[in-house]
């Protein structure tokens, strides 16, 4: 049957109705005082999505490029930084800093597995002459399924009290509690198509005051991203380039309805899901890549049994049910999939998925688990919460 896709990856992810049918209005100018209500509005809730009462600001870029404006804007060629590497995207920012002349040390940990805290606080300490002018890495890592401790890493940071900590939160942001202004982070960085419930286009960089002092000596080269225009039409409700104006349209619905819903309840619902997700997998005997403790809100990570292939089990979810799971990247590509639980998904999804995933693991003859034993465990944990 046509048109019936479940995306359950982390991004793009569902889109609302609501906002699919704002996006298919008739486009109005970008220099109009229509667009520029609409435009104040979306500012204004997406401080209220950060937690601050710093800029965020709006680039037609992916989060990529939200968060290469976010490194570029502050820092100057031959800075000393601190880059946290446990996936694709850690090491995406590394190579972003080697390409600006950056001078990266990497504090690494296996893919899988978490940052450690401590790896950052020994470098920070250590730094007696002030010379480290910022922490960088990714927050929630979608290349495995990992969420990173950002709280006690930026604890150390600003003891250092020099460094900057900037982040990747394409991923967490909207998903998990980021309280920019109460934990004092400086610069971070997301995408629309992920817990903005909106598709690809529009990202998102968010700036402490602190940040925009290090703007005024950063020396890196910059024009389409460079921060400072933004920040200055902003102020008039409006932007230096040509935004997609279409897509704001979505993006003032889709935060009018997290704002309905509530940030905590935001972040409880996120928390729901992944928590009956993992009971679901382990229920049907499948390993999980990354730990109960450092798991992501946002996807969860699955090793299937050797008799079975994650290609496979990809393919026939989507030939079966059309519903897309993720596969793994680079070295895990076809030896993991992926559950996206990010923006617009609900229980039902949820339920869908894992029965879903029951009826592929038994035709691919998997029989490490009881018959039901998924759906049960998620129907139990849903029923308790």
């Amino acid at each position: 049957m046509d048109n019936k896709l479940m995306l359950m990856i982390p991004g793009p992810t569902p889109v609302p109705e609501a906002a699919l049918l704002a996006m298919a209005k008739h486009p109005m100018g970008h220099r109009s005082k229509e667009f520029d209500g609409i435009f104040a509005e979306c500012t204004e809730n997406l401080k209220w999505l950060h937690q601050t009462s710093s800029d965020v600001l709006s680039l037609t870029v992916s989060g990529t490029g939200a968060m290469e404006a976010g490194i570029i804007n502050f820092l100057s060629a031959g800075d000393r930084v601190l880059i946290g590497t446990n996936g694709k995207f850690g090491e995406r920012w590394a190579e972003v800093a080697e390409a600006y002349g950056l001078n990266a040390e990497i504090i690494k940990a296996e893919w899988g597995q978490p940052l450690d805290p401590e790896h950052f606080r020994e470098k920070l300490e250590a730094d007696k002459d002030k010379q480290i002018k910022a922490v960088i890495l990714t927050h929630s890592e979608t290349s495995t399924g990992v969420l990173n401790d950002l709280e006690t890493i930026n604890r150390h940071v600003k003891a250092h009290g020099e460094a900057l900590i900037m982040v990747d939160a394409v991923t967490s942001l909207g998903a998990v509690n980021i309280p920019m202004d109460a934990w004092g982070i400086d610069v971070i960085a997301s995408g629309s198509q992920k817990a903005y419930m909106i598709p690809p286009g529009l990202g998102f960089v968010a700036v402490s005051p602190k940040a925009w002092e290090a703007y005024k000596t950063a020396k890196l080269p910059r024009y389409y991203l460079d921060l400072g225009k933004y920040r200055k039409e902003a102020a008039k409700n409006t932007t230096p380039f040509t935004p997609p104006v279409n897509m704001f349209f979505g993006l003032q619905v889709t935060l009018q309805m997290m704002k309905a819903e509530g940030l905590e309840n935001v972040f409880a619902r996120h928390k729901r899901l992944m928590t009956t997700t993992r009971a679901a997998v382990k229920a049907l005997g499948l390993p999980l890549f990354a730990a109960d403790d450092a798991a992501s809100p946002a996807i969860t990570s699955v090793m299937p049994p050797e008799s079975v292939d994650a290609q496979k089990v990809r393919t026939l979810m989507r030939k079966r049910f059309d519903i897309a799971l993720a596969d793994g990247q680079d070295h895990l590509k076809g030896k993991i999939f992926r559950i996206g639980h990010l923006g617009f998904v609900g229980d039902r999804d949820i339920l869908a998925a894992i029965s879903s995933l029951e009826a592929v693991l038994r035709e691919l003859g998997h029989e490490g688990y009881t018959p039901g034993a998924g759906v049960a465990a998620a129907a139990k944990f849903l029923a308790e919460s």
